[in-house]
């Protein structure tokens, strides 16, 4: 009903209708518009952002390579610190080595030097034994012949009263 109406009210106001097929210069004065403001965005707005846009690009790449870089170079230091650090530890255990043999060695002198002085401790002791040997043997030696009398004579029981008096002491006689 209401396109009715408004079919009623055209033929009223004497206006002509126009066919849809047909574009009009509202149409065509929108697609300049569009155009223009297309232009004007392409030319002013556009570069900027595309600046931006790629700086902001370039920036990711360098961030990229910075940090590829950084991953060789701690790659790189990462593989010399450990073989300074095998170095190092092969270097110590050398030098453990050596100390070691060094103190074997020091070891091996000191027991020498230790038994050098015992065997002349010993043998300085043995001197002396043997001299004390000899003096007690000469202080003896005169006395053994009276002694040996004496014993000669309880053993069989030959001599004095005072020979008889020894043999009652012992329990013997």
């Amino acid at each position: 009903m209401y396109s009715a109406f408004l079919v009623a009210q055209g033929e009223e106001s004497g206006e002509k209708q126009s066919n849809f097929l047909i574009p009009n210069a509202t149409f065509f004065v929108e697609l300049i518009i569009f155009f223009v403001v297309l232009a004007v965005i392409w030319n002013f707005v556009v570069p900027p952002i595309r600046a931006v846009l790629q700086e902001r690009a370039d920036r990711v790449a360098k961030t990229t390579d910075d940090n590829h870089r950084a991953a060789r170079a701690f790659a790189d230091a990462d593989a010399k610190y450990k073989g300074e650090l095998a170095a190092a530890r092969s270097e110590a255990g050398k030098i453990r080595d050596e100390a070691r043999s060094e103190g074997q060695k020091i070891l091996d002198d000191m027991r020498a030097k230790a038994r050098r002085e015992a065997d002349g401790v010993q043998q300085e002791a043995d001197a002396q034994l043997q001299a004390q040997a000899e003096q007690v043997a000469s202080q003896v030696r005169p006395a053994i012949g009276a002694l040996s009398f004496t014993l000669a004579d309880r053993i069989l029981g030959v001599g004095g009263a005072d020979k008889s008096s020894f043999a009652d002491q012992s329990g013997r006689g």
